[in-house]
């Protein structure tokens, strides 16, 4: 549970940096590029610090290797095959998690904040229903009462009534939940076929794609470059690496129907408990309901 407290943590440290610069005009495409462009650069000091290429031997084509893995349950890829899986599955996730952005702007500005918010939060069912199918990872029963506290706290504090009110299913709201679900999904789909030794190579894939991608929107934008945006970028990038990077050794350990819920519901409990004890905020009483629930989740989901 250790490296999965240190993914949350990180994941509402994200929040609260951005906490921080929301009353100033800031560029998000710029702040968002910055953030990949640290988050890549630090994995491939990883990669390059650790000498991680060395010693590498091809014992079987990556395609052979491949056909095993669907044939069996338990098959571990081979360092150099998981090299191989970290690039193509990195590469196809660095996609999903720029478009989860470009789709969560786009439904706050149809949907607004309420509603976007639950359903990317919600987006942890995808990885979860896909585990249970996948890999038959069920929780036990006091585990699935914690997972329903859990999602349940995520609606209380993303939902207002005057969210509901205009509650529309649009498509930008189910894509949103779908592209954020792929993008943490991902994160499983690695782990559970390739070697964790080489998971700075998938976590860089992930993060100098989505750079690529997010650096022609930020031209393409054509807003003025300034220090303080690139500087906040920088600041996002690294809990942004850490996050993932401790999230995907946590699932060595956790089962991913587990690991989500808490993963997403201690953000929230962390993010609130920062507010307060960093910014002087007020926690609101549906808030609190949802910390309680949050709590309760926890303490059910590590019996």
């Amino acid at each position: 549970m250790l490296y999965l407290f240190l993914a949350t943590l990180c994941s509402a440290t994200i929040a609260l940096i951005f906490k921080y610069t929301e009353n100033s005009n800031t560029n998000r495409y710029l702040i968002t590029s910055s953030n990949y462009f640290i988050a890549f650069a630090t994995s491939l000091f990883m990669i390059l610090y650790s000498n991680l290429f060395s010693g590498i031997e091809k014992t079987d084509s990556f395609i052979n290797e491949f056909k095993y893995l669907l044939s069996q349950d338990s098959y571990i890829l081979s360092p150099y095959s998981s090299i191989i899986w970290g690039v193509i599955v990195g590469s196809v996730a660095g996609f999903f998690f720029f478009s989860s952005f470009i789709y969560y702007q786009k439904s706050v500005k149809e949907n607004g904040v309420g509603l976007s918010g639950t359903f990317a939060k919600l987006g942890i069912l995808i990885p979860m229903i896909f585990s249970i199918i996948f890999w038959r990872e069920f929780p036990t029963a006091l585990q699935w009462i914690g997972i329903i506290i859990s999602l349940v706290s995520i609606v209380i504090v993303n939902l207002s009534s005057e969210a509901l009110e205009r509650f529309d299913i649009k498509p930008t709201i189910i894509l949103l939940f779908i592209l954020g679900g792929m993008a943490e999904f991902s994160n499983k789909i690695y782990q559970n076929y390739a070697l964790n030794d080489y998971k700075a190579v998938f976590i860089f894939c992930i993060f100098f794609i989505a750079f690529l991608i997010s650096i022609v929107f930020t031209l393409k934008d054509k807003a003025k470059f300034n220090v303080k945006d690139i500087l906040t970028g920088f600041a996002v990038g690294i809990p942004n690496l850490f996050s993932s990077y401790f999230l995907i050794l946590s699932l060595d350990t956790v089962k991913t129907s587990v690991a989500y819920p808490v993963f997403s519901a201690g953000s929230i409990l962390f993010i609130n408990l920062g507010g307060y004890f960093i910014f002087k905020e007020k926690i609101a009483t549906k808030n609190k309901i949802a910390i309680g629930l949050i709590v309760i989740a926890l303490i059910l989901i590590n019996i």
